[in-house]
């Protein structure tokens, strides 16, 4: 063939697998929605900042750590990351991709998750909880964006590796991974019922 992929932008998109995902996800999604009752810091801090929905990005961010629940999510996580590392040809040198973050998301009706990156980590991730019918997915921006000059726009039925943007749908126990400079955003959720996620960076230590 004449042509060559260059520089590929790889995401990991698979089901969690063992342990069981429905078992795991109720016990998950308990301590989710206790975590927004109690949590009163996160709510103030989400009124502001995450309007209409909930995050303990900035109050319980670390919930590997004060969780059996979300450590047993943690390990099954790590066989994920490992096996997106090697994808990625990663030279990690001895050292290991160690979680340092992870957090709770809840979107309501219409509450957006703007455009950002993961500074100061190496891989991060989404695990879906609760996902109803029609919510929204993870939409990843094609980091060359900003370099293309004088292009015409795409074909509308254009492959997915020419696209600028990309969804992946969300489903309740899949993990999806993507390398944290990778920008992307979730759109305004259209369900009335309540989208939750888990998000998660690691670092290489």
């Amino acid at each position: 063939m004449p042509l060559r992929t260059l520089f590929p932008t790889l995401v990991h998109v698979a089901p969690l697998g063992s342990p069981p995902t429905a078992e795991l996800n109720r016990r998950l999604l308990r301590e989710c929605l206790q975590l927004r009752h109690d949590d009163r810091a996160g709510r103030s801090w989400s009124a502001r900042n995450y309007p209409g929905g909930y995050t303990s990005y900035n109050s319980q961010s670390r919930m590997q750590q004060i969780s059996p629940t979300f450590a047993r999510l943690a390990r099954g996580l790590d066989r994920h990351v490992l096996r997106f590392a090697g994808a990625l040809d990663l030279d990690l040198r001895g050292r290991q991709l160690v979680m340092t973050d992870c957090w709770v998301n809840i979107m309501r009706r219409r509450v957006v998750h703007s455009l950002h990156l993961h500074p100061l980590s190496t891989i991060s991730g989404t695990y879906y909880v609760r996902t109803p019918r029609g919510c929204a997915g993870l939409k990843f921006e094609d980091p060359r964006l900003e370099r293309f000059m004088a292009a015409p726009p795409r074909k509308a039925g254009a492959r997915e590796r020419n696209r600028q943007w990309v969804s992946v749908p969300a489903q309740a126990g899949r993990v999806v991974l993507f390398e944290s400079w990778l920008r992307h955003e979730v759109p305004p959720n259209p369900s009335a019922a309540e989208r939750v996620s888990i998000s998660f960076n690691y670092s290489w230590f």
